[in-house]
């Protein structure tokens, strides 16, 4: 079992690395572009800002999925 955790610092590439299964996740909260270049560059923290989400609150409900 994977035990890292998602931090606001990391890309969004890293945490899809780390947990796939947080895909359909972000994607409801209308991070779509998973895979392309921006994923690859935007943190999670970022991510949250731009769709307007509580950074804190998306980590930790990703660090929540099994």
């Amino acid at each position: 079992m994977n035990n890292k955790q998602i931090i606001l610092d990391m890309t969004i590439k890293e945490a899809l690395e780390i947990k796939p299964q947080i895909a359909p996740i972000l994607m409801a909260k209308g991070m779509h572009c998973l895979g392309c270049v921006i994923a690859h560059g935007e943190t999670v923290g970022q991510a949250a800002e731009v769709h307007g989400l509580k950074a804190n609150e998306l980590i930790k409900e990703l660090n929540e999925v099994k």
